[in-house]
């Protein structure tokens, strides 16, 4: 990574938050940018605090840089490395005089303190304090002078200077040569810049880079980069969930009339069709339904195919499902019902009425209520139900008939529809 082309690797930071910015390569010619990842969570990933290419921004920054390597800049920024020299020479010297001056405060506070008799103790209390805070004083004062003679500026060495001065005339043919690695790039811009301050303006197509030079020079630049541009339309993200399960067991139009049901809309804002959902399907990776070559045990299976395994219309299998007397499934509301056949649904349907059973409308009268109360205490498994397709009990083909199992009331046989 080190030895790859980003040429501001290490020495560039983010204008807002001050922290050094992370290099990345993408793209088959593996273009350089720079992000840095911020704190922040938005579903459960990571937003970048900042994100840009690289190019546009490297090529402003060495176009300063040649610029400034130049003879005549090399001059000036000697002259100013001089000045930043002297002046801060300058500040030594008045901490050096404070040094003195709190050392002489000491001295004085330690010759009053050992002059005083010893009998008046109260008095020598009092300039014993006193010379402690002059030594503390000093202390404070040196440790000063010894930070910030630690901290006196970077300088060029003349060898240095020298060497630079050669190469200024001549020094973008180097700098573009075909034999300059990206490595001898980065030792000479590092031979003068020190740090690359960049604020991205991406709602305004800029960025702003602050370059600090060695010596404390700074220079301020502005660069076009892509603006923002944000997403497209784009369907969201609970239609398409709810798309791979139903892709799992419905074919294309049966989905785009469930979604137009659900009231949902495309992208676009318009209602769902086949090929809609076909392209949708596509573009998410999603498999297409495939109806399975053998029906597995406990077939789920639609309305339709429903009466005809159980020989009956569909009307009736929907009168059975609005009263609960047996099991539909939906994968999401509005999609078509389907009725898993089971030999426990297929126990439920009987040629003749059994024994000791009652018609619907004895065994409302017999427990004393309502058609509702009797269905509901079948789904509860308190009563059982079965349907008589044929028999004396029979009516319009199809019946209905309860067994009471509830032990305050004694079992009976009869029919009803």
């Amino acid at each position: 990574m080190r030895e790859r082309s980003a040429l501001l690797q290490g020495i560039v930071t983010c204008g807002h938050c001050g922290r050094r910015l992370h290099v990345h390569y993408r793209g088959r010619n593996s273009t350089p940018g720079y992000h840095y990842c911020g704190k922040d969570l938005v579903n459960g990933r990571g937003v970048y605090c900042l994100n840009v290419g690289a190019t546009v921004i490297e090529q402003a920054v060495a176009d300063a840089f040649l610029q400034a390597i130049t003879p005549a800049a090399i001059e000036a920024t000697r002259l100013s490395l001089e000045k930043l020299q002297a002046n801060h020479d300058a500040a030594l010297s008045q901490w050096r005089l404070e040094v003195e001056r709190t050392r002489y405060e000491a001295e004085r506070a330690e010759r009053r303190y050992r002059t005083v008799e010893p009998e008046n103790r109260l008095v020598a209390r009092g300039l014993e304090t006193e010379w402690e805070n002059r030594l503390r004083d000093l202390v404070a004062a040196e440790m000063e002078l010894r930070r910030r003679e630690q901290q006196r500026p970077s300088t060029i060495s003349p060898s240095q200077l020298q060497a630079i001065q050669r190469l200024g005339s001549d020094i973008r043919q180097v700098w573009t040569a075909t034999t300059t690695t990206d490595r001898d790039r980065k030792e000479l811009l590092r031979t003068l810049l020190e740090e690359v301050s960049l604020s991205l303006k991406r709602s305004e197509g800029r960025a702003h880079l602050t370059l600090r030079w060695r010596g404390g020079a700074f220079t301020t630049l502005d660069v076009a980069v892509p603006k923002f541009k944000p997403m497209g339309p784009h369907t969201d993200e609970d239609t398409i969930s709810l798309l791979r399960r139903l892709a799992a067991l419905y074919p294309d139009e049966v989905i785009a009339g469930i979604l137009n049901r659900q009231g949902r809309k495309t992208a676009t804002g318009e209602r769902f069709t086949a090929n809609q959902v076909g392209s949708l399907r596509r573009y998410r990776n999603i498999l297409r339904f495939q109806p399975p070559a053998e029906p597995p045990n406990a077939e789920l299976v639609s309305i339709r195919k429903a009466a005809q395994i159980l020989g009956m219309n569909t009307s009736s299998i929907h009168r059975w499902l609005a009263d609960g007397f047996i099991a539909g499934e939906q994968v999401t509301p509005g999609a078509p019902w389907q009725i898993r056949i089971t030999d426990e649904l297929r126990a439920r349907i009987v040629q003749q009425e059994p024994p000791d059973y009652l018609p619907m409308l004895e065994a409302t009268l017999k427990l004393g209520v309502s058609r509702q109360t009797v269905l509901q205490r079948v789904k509860r498994g308190e009563l059982e139900a079965v349907l008589v397709r044929q028999g004396r009990r029979k009516l319009s083909s199809l019946g209905r008939a309860t067994r009471i199992t509830n032990s305050s009331s004694p079992p009976s046989r009869t029919a009803s529809p």
